[in-house]
């Protein structure tokens, strides 16, 4: 039997995986392991069923990816970015979201993003959904019936995202937190410093507190040192004791900023309980980039010094195919793979397969990835026997396993688009 024919029987042992040793408690970097699967589950070991040899093939569980733009997704061949800058996506998804974006056009994307997600082996997701008035009304009703129609298949969530300078308590705003409230969603904004911050976060937390509802940011997605509202995110929550989930995401000017101030920021996020997320590869692509110039600042987020503190770390896709990033595919196995090339992972501790599985399900509250005894035996098979030879090729022939069976991983046709894809 070949690496790609697993039993169709309702229990079958696949025999001679490997899987990070954090996955079964252990200190070990890798380990070798088998998993009987029974009616769907990871079940005891037993011998006596169909055994495949699946000669030390690296196995995870299916993935968590817990930041997205489903609603910008496959944009960029009628809108791409100008000059590849931060501005330039802004401008470009201004543009294309107030012309383009109605339930349709929204409905197809997002569903070309799902079907890829799901056949790379993804199980949960979390997006963001750009919430300004009108297109509110719109994405939110739209995200409901995705996340019905996804239902069993991949663990749909939603944030809003609105930026800081519209968030009051007298505006539209508070209709955009009621439509969250109403969708089961989490409220989300971008901050950045400016001289109404205080009174926007204390607006902000407000109407979570009023909904009950968790939070998640974009804050400081630049290379400007001065940029540091995640200070004030973080003091605003220990001021407020609010004990709802907040996750903080890209961080980019921790970077930059002088180390003194950039660890004391830690400290006071490790106080406050923060999650963080790490977007590699759109920061990668954003940052630090001038016509002519080489990049000087890879544009990732102090990941190493923040594990070391105690705070929950996760990676996820961020943008695919739109203004803000080019590329992508929703693959987290691709995003494992660029975090420890950006990040330098490797050669650190040897539990980060946490920050792509465990911390992003504990931060979004979806339910933990597991191999023990009882959990859904939804697993990403990959050739790869250790972590040179998984992030050397691409791993397009890696079997996914949903409910204990192989699901069919033909990725959409780009060409399914193309309808969509006329220029203005």
């Amino acid at each position: 039997m070949n690496f790609m024919e697993l039993p169709a029987a309702t229990a079958f042992r696949i025999d001679n995986l490997t899987v990070p040793g954090c996955l079964m408690g252990q200190a070990d970097e890798l380990v070798r392991i088998s998993l009987t699967v029974r009616d769907g589950k990871i079940a005891e070991d037993d011998a006596s069923v169909d055994t495949v040899d699946m000669k030390g093939a690296m196995a995870f569980p299916a993935f968590v990816d817990m930041h997205t733009h489903l609603d910008k997704g496959h944009i960029w061949a009628r809108s791409p970015n100008p000059d590849g800058t931060f501005d330039g996506a802004i401008s470009a998804v201004r543009g294309d979201s107030s012309a383009r974006w109605g339930s349709e056009d929204v409905r197809a994307r997002m569903a070309f993003s799902l079907q890829t997600a799901y056949a790379h082996g993804t199980r949960a997701i979390r997006t963001h959904l750009d919430s300004g008035p009108p297109q509110d009304a719109i994405s939110w009703p739209l995200f409901e019936q995705v996340r019905a129609d996804w239902a069993g298949l991949i663990d749909l969530q939603a944030a809003c995202l609105v930026a800081c300078d519209s968030v009051t308590r007298d505006g539209p705003f508070v209709a955009t937190a009621e439509r969250v409230a109403k969708a089961g969603g989490v409220l989300g904004m971008v901050s950045f410093p400016n001289p109404e911050l205080p009174r926007q976060l204390d607006d902000f937390f407000g109407l979570a507190l009023e909904h009950g509802l968790s939070v998640d940011f974009h804050s400081d997605e630049t290379m400007d040192p001065n940029s540091n509202s995640l200070a004030a995110v973080a003091q605003k929550v220990l001021d407020m004791r609010f004990e709802a989930p907040v996750i903080v995401g890209h961080l980019c000017s921790l970077s930059t900023m002088p180390e003194a101030e950039a660890l004391a920021t830690l400290d006071l996020v490790a106080m406050a309980g923060l999650h963080v997320v790490s977007l590699p590869m759109c920061n990668l692509y954003l940052q630090d980039r001038h016509q002519g110039r080489t990049p000087r600042n890879r544009g990732i987020t102090l990941v190493h010094e923040m594990k070391a503190r105690g705070i929950p770390v996760s990676f996820a896709s961020d943008n695919t195919r739109d203004p803000f990033y080019a590329y992508g595919d929703m693959d987290m196995i691709e995003v494992m793979r660029e975090a420890t090339r950006i990040g330098h992972l490797d050669h650190a501790d040897p539990d980060w397969t946490h920050a792509f599985l465990t911390n992003p399900a504990a931060a979004c509250g979806f339910d933990a990835p597991s191999l023990a005894h009882g959990a859904p035996a939804d697993l990403v098979i990959c050739r790869g026997r250790n972590w040179t030879e998984l992030f050397s090729r691409p791993q397009s022939d890696r079997i996914v396993l949903r409910g204990g069976k192989a699901i069919d991983r033909t990725l959409p046709d780009y060409s399914t688009l193309d309808p969509l894809m006329r220029t203005a």
